[in-house]
């Protein structure tokens, strides 16, 4: 095939042509072995299109799981002696994931043209974040980058742990209350209308709640796929709204409020400013820049902004911990504490890890007792159900009986 192409020379001049060859990937690494930057291959006759751009939309949905297997991978084999390229060729082979064999390829090729692998790393900000990139580079600065990649290994693998504890700790609330809303749809679709229709022969009088249930019914049973539709919806919708930009700041507030669920939230956050600036201080990366990727990656707004102030402080001269102690109704005093004695005692990363540490081990215990906390509740939650159900069916009976 035939492709036309737009590539930046290292000069800095912009060149364009007309290659044949065997698809984009084979012409980008053509380029690339030539010492150019592709900006944009077109296929003859179409549209132009970022063609990076293109690829990383491609590939952002590399899973997590398999991105620490290929790091770890590839600080093993570059400990084992192997040069960066040769180990990126072999990661290459061992993938099955076609998406991500492709991001490999990209990343040979911006190693072989003379580039680095924290360069070709930034062109993929779906599938490595900003601590992955700014660690690998202050592990090439360092002459480390296996050392680096083992560090990033270690804080992939224990955030996805810890992810997935809680992911798994809400997976069993979630199938019971599923299960219970269809057995309701299923109940008000067919067993409810033959009550109604019952009470309608006995022509007995219908207190309120008895009367709501009925007209429920009667709505299912005339309209069971569209009511099915309608909660489906409204469920998809309820997610869609909770994760709009402009409901973060709400739907923050109130998570770190609940009950139980807001003290692992906090602990959380907790965790993940710790390990990460630690992570990044210990890999030789600025206080202020650390403080900087954070901000990307606690997800609580407020959190963020309390970060915001830690980096505007730090910049102006103010101690690390001062924001900390400001700031008690997110941050335990513990955090505040141990970085002022990591500020005092030259050694704030060694303090950082201890505290985000301890927080984990925390939330690992605190999902593990989530369970038990919400079997209790949700047996509440159906009781009422079924019991304000029975009662508004049975009330009637009770009716007709006494005028027998």
């Amino acid at each position: 095939m035939f492709f036309s192409y737009k590539a930046k020379l290292k000069s800095g001049e912009i060149v364009e042509g007309k290659m044949e060859a065997i698809d984009r990937f084979a012409l980008s690494r053509d380029l690339r072995s030539k010492g150019s930057t592709p900006i944009s291959i077109t296929e003859k006759g179409k549209n132009s299109f970022d063609f990076m751009e293109w690829l990383n939309a491609l590939v952002g949905g590399v899973k997590v799981s398999e991105l620490i297997v290929v790091t770890r991978n590839l600080s093993g084999m570059l400990k084992a002696g192997l040069s960066l390229f040769r180990a990126l060729a072999v990661l290459q082979k061992q993938t099955k994931n076609e998406e991500l064999k492709k991001v490999l390829i990209v990343l040979s090729d911006e190693v072989n043209s003379g580039g680095t692998l924290s360069e070709g790393l930034e062109k993929f900000p779906k599938v490595f974040s900003k601590l992955f990139v700014s660690m690998t580079r202050a592990g090439e600065e360092s002459g480390n980058l296996a050392g680096a990649l083992t560090e990033i290994g270690a804080n992939l693998g224990k955030a996805n742990a810890l992810t997935k504890k809680i992911k798994g700790a809400l997976i069993y609330p979630g199938v019971i209350l599923s299960a219970m809303v269809l057995i309701g749809v299923l109940m008000f679709a067919y067993v409810v209308p033959t009550l109604a229709k019952t009470f309608e022969e006995l022509k007995v009088e219908l207190p309120g709640s008895t009367k709501i249930i009925i007209g429920l019914g009667n709505f299912f049973s005339d309209h069971l796929l569209l009511s099915l539709v309608l909660i489906v919806g409204v469920g998809f919708g309820t997610i869609k709204l909770f994760k709009a930009k402009f409901m973060a700041k709400y739907v923050d507030y109130v998570v770190i409020r609940l009950p139980i669920i807001g003290n692992i939230a906090k602990e959380l956050n907790t965790a993940r400013t710790a390990r990460t600036i630690s992570s990044l201080l210990l890999a030789g990366v600025s206080l202020t820049r650390s403080i900087e990727i954070t901000e990307d990656v606690v997800q609580n707004v407020y959190y963020r902004k309390v970060l915001i102030q830690a980096r505007e402080g730090v910049e102006k001269g103010s101690p690390f911990s001062q924001v900390f102690t400001e700031n008690l109704n997110l941050y335990p005093v513990m955090m505040s504490e141990m970085i002022q004695v990591g500020e005092e005692t030259g050694n704030l990363s060694d303090m950082l890890l201890e505290i985000a540490v301890f927080y984990e081990e925390q939330i690992q215990q605190k999902t593990k007792d989530l369970s038990t906390i919400i079997e209790p509740i949700l047996m509440i939650i159906i009781g009422a159900a079924v019991g304000f159900f029975a009662i508004s069916m049975i009330t009637p009976l009770y009716t007709v009986l006494d005028s027998v």
